[in-house]
């Protein structure tokens, strides 16, 4: 009782200093995009999303190129994909139910406010990266995989290009950013500055990743449960935290391209670099539990692109629809 209370207790230590690190990390990285004046798209899809997507991005690289037997794997894997699969069955309806309660406590208008053009992107950039991931479950060639590795990293390169293209307007002094955490006083803080935080928060990332990967291994040794589905459900949990609270503040001051592009960014990212290692340092055999969450996952954002095509925006009540995928997922590993 002791031990699991001890490995418990590395769990939350792992989790304070991730979110530490990652609340550095992105409110210095958003303050970069507002000094470097890049379009808002960018910023929320690009600087905002790669922010906070970096805890789940280094949680596998630690496990998978620098831990040690077959849990390294698991929880790598299992960091990989459960990331995406949060976001697309979770995250976007957890939008769009607050999006319908703050209407209905008269904060803002009860309908998104997006240019659809931008989540579109996403979406489909989303989907091209993940039916790949998907391809590669059924070729066990490694040369394959490497090619396909060097695609995904092609595709978000291609990604980044587009959203920096695209004709949105930077921002100047930070206007709706809360100070830099490093630089309070300064209503535009140095690039210095900015670099200084965002190496601090960079290590806390790091640090964090190194205790989470080591807490998971040891509590899944003692319970006798398998890394991956403690990965599939704790990893991405934990570390969207501040994730989900940057898009949930943004919905509430009504900067909806910020909220949906951090989410929407995110998916892109975690469906082409982390894959990218994943296909690179594991073999890329995935299991039953691994594979339903991929497929829930393209399922989810097919049928919220499905949504644009038809409709030509989002329906909340219809979007939110999307988390009963994440709630049958759970109720299945119930059952087990």
């Amino acid at each position: 009782m002791v031990t699991i209370l001890l490995y418990v207790l590395l769990f939350v230590v792992a989790v304070a200093v991730t979110l530490g690190g990652c609340a550095l990390f992105t409110n210095g990285i958003e303050w970069l995009g507002k000094r470097l004046k890049v379009p808002e798209g960018a910023v929320g899809s690009i600087f905002a999303a790669v922010g906070t997507t970096l805890p789940e991005t280094s949680i596998p690289v630690v496990a998978i190129f620098f831990g040690t037997g077959q849990e390294r794997t698991e929880v790598g894997l299992g960091a990989i994909l459960g990331a995406p699969f949060m976001l697309s069955t979770l995250v976007l309806p957890i939008l769009a139910g607050l999006l319908v309660l703050y209407a209905r406590l008269g904060k803002r208008a009860p309908q998104f406010k997006l240019d659809y053009g931008e989540v579109r992107t996403d979406l489909l950039f989303f989907l091209v990266a993940y039916g790949v991931a998907v391809g590669c479950t059924v070729v066990s060639s490694r040369p394959v995989h490497y090619v396909a590795a060097g695609l995904l990293v092609t595709l978000y390169i291609l990604y980044m290009k587009i959203k920096f293209s695209s004709d949105g307007e930077g921002g100047e002094g930070g206007e709706g950013l809360p100070p830099l955490l490093f630089a309070r006083r300064s209503a535009v803080p140095s690039y210095i500055a900015i670099a200084a935080q965002g190496a601090v928060g960079m290590a806390g990332l790091v640090g964090g990743a190194h205790l989470f990967v080591t807490a998971a291994k040891e509590l899944a040794a003692t319970l006798g449960v398998s890394p991956l589905l403690l990965a599939l459900l704790i990893a991405p949990l934990a570390t969207e935290l501040p994730e989900m609270s940057n898009s949930f503040l943004w919905l509430y001051r009504k900067k909806d391209n910020l909220a949906v592009g951090n989410v929407t960014g995110a998916m892109v990212f975690q469906g082409t670099f982390p894959v990218s290692v994943g296909l690179i340092g594991t073999d890329w055999s995935l299991d039953s539990s691994a594979l339903t969450t991929m497929g829930l996952a393209i399922v989810a954002v097919g049928l919220s692109l499905a949504q644009l095509l038809w409709g030509g925006r989002w329906r909340p009540w219809l979007l939110g629809s999307g988390a009963l995928l994440y709630l049958g997922f759970m109720v299945s590993l119930y059952g087990r």
